[in-house]
């Protein structure tokens, strides 16, 4: 019976399974403890081996050097870890690679430029492979479990993702800031007259969040909290007033910042 053809993915389509990465290690930790183990197995090169910070040179002095460990105990765990570090390595390539591949081509070099440091023979082949190792630092930055497909067609598309939520980002930015011109004179209000305020035990709290961050608020993260706090405020200013029947503000400064800070919220 003839096999059933295989469907065809598009190749856009993220890859459904994950692959099993080696992810993040103290590879210092790791190339210390097989230094303990030469030195309790009296290497008597071990005084040349590399510091624990340069592992490439570490992995090569390791691997030289193997059969100066006597157990096969030591043995077997020395090499498993030199496996282990080796793979971390792999996955660290694309990264790096790619990152020198776009300050090359920030710095002008063309495709052509970069067929022989890219082991190609063509410049469509370059840009091509350029393209599937940027696959991983695309996933590496994504914001999703799902990684990229090692194809150009799903980098393009992936990069296209990635310039509409950092452009979806500024345009937030942009408004944070547009709407801390008006938030801060007004936040600013009800902190000076916030004595004629309720002091009810949640409207003095957001107060002082207020009071904390409007002085250096500047990233995207504290306009956003401002905007936050500021809402808090008169929300529980609105409840005093519901629950209590009685007027959230006593004199006509504090009225007058509860006003504008209500009106402003609204917007």
């Amino acid at each position: 019976m003839a096999r059933p053809a295989r469907k065809s993915v598009a190749p856009t389509k993220p890859l459904l399974k994950p692959p099993v990465r080696i992810g993040n290690v103290d590879t210092a930790a790791v190339i210390g403890e097989l230094r303990q183990l030469h030195e309790e197995a009296e290497d008597e090169n071990v005084g040349r081996m590399p510091a624990d910070e340069e592992l490439f040179q570490a992995l090569l002095y390791l691997e030289a050097n193997a059969s100066a460990l006597k157990s096969e105990k030591a043995q077997r765990k020395a090499a498993i870890a030199r496996v282990r570090l080796w793979e971390y390595l792999r996955e660290q390539a694309d990264l790096h690679q790619t990152k020198a591949i776009e300050h090359a081509r920030a710095a002008g070099a063309e495709w052509a430029d970069l067929v022989p440091a890219l082991a190609v023979k063509a410049p469509s082949a370059a840009y091509n492979k350029a393209k599937r190792m940027q696959a991983a630092a695309l996933t590496a930055a994504s914001r999703t479990d799902r990684p990229v497909r090692r194809t150009p067609e799903a980098v393009r598309e992936a990069e296209r993702l990635a310039a509409a939520r950092a452009a979806a980002e500024r345009r937030a930015e942009e408004e944070a800031a547009r709407r801390h011109v008006l938030l801060a004179p007004v936040a600013q209000r009800l902190l000076e007259y916030r004595t004629g305020l309720d002091n009810d035990e949640d409207v003095t709290f957001w107060l002082d969040q207020i009071a904390a961050v409007l002085p250096s608020c500047q990233t995207r993260t504290q306009l956003v909290s401002l905007q936050t706090y500021m809402e808090a405020v008169v929300r529980e200013l609105k409840k005093v007033e519901r629950t209590t029947g009685r007027a959230a503000a006593t004199t006509d400064d504090a009225r007058l910042a509860y006003a504008a800070a209500a009106e402003l919220v609204r917007r």
